[in-house]
């Protein structure tokens, strides 16, 4: 759902006005409400970040964060998941992790929920993409499919077995049929 449309509305004023809840992102010179979240969305979200920070965390390799606002490129977004090397964390001076993020993350995963517009989220990802990250899912719970973005625009179509794509110096396999397993809580 877009707020508003306000063409003279600036990145710096956008950053100025008080969070929303749930989050809005500013793309396009546009304020765009992400949906509250359900079930299937929470769960995928949760379950994507705790499977890679198992992974990385430990070995300072990368780290996974839930909806965290990320501010680069004229744009400011929260995307579901953004993952960053452990080297391009932004850190305070005496070492501690910074409040706000103004680097592209390294990777972005969205998850569709079912009232939220295709077209915006491809934009959010495709934006992230332009400016610097290396790689973007786009998860379909209606359709249980991850459509994989690369740099140049380039799409992917992963779904069943097919291994999906990870960003090198993460070894994790993960298959479509995998992630959608996260939501049979058995």
């Amino acid at each position: 759902m877009t707020i508003a449309s306000q063409p003279q509305l600036t990145l710096d004023e956008f950053l100025k006005l008080p969070e929303t809840e749930p989050a809005s992102d500013f793309i396009n010179r546009k304020i765009i409400q992400k949906p509250m979240p359900q079930g299937q969305h929470s769960l995928l979200r949760g379950e994507s970040c705790h499977v890679i920070n198992q992974l990385t965390e430990g070995q300072k390799i990368a780290y996974a964060f839930s909806e965290l606002r990320c501010t680069f490129g004229g744009a400011s977004i929260v995307p579901d998941v953004s993952v960053f090397r452990w080297d391009r964390i932004p850190k305070t001076p005496s070492g501690r992790i910074a409040n706000r993020f103004e680097i592209h993350p390294d990777w972005v995963i969205e998850i569709l929920s079912p009232d939220q517009r295709l077209k915006k989220v491809l934009s959010k990802l495709l934006h992230c993409l332009r400016n610097g990250t290396e790689l973007g899912w786009l998860i379909n719970p209606e359709d249980e499919s991850v459509l994989g973005i690369f740099p140049g625009q380039r799409l992917e179509l992963y779904e069943g077995a097919d291994k999906l794509p990870i960003i090198e110096g993460i070894e994790l396999e993960l298959t479509v049929e995998q992630v959608f397993g996260w939501l049979s809580l058995t």
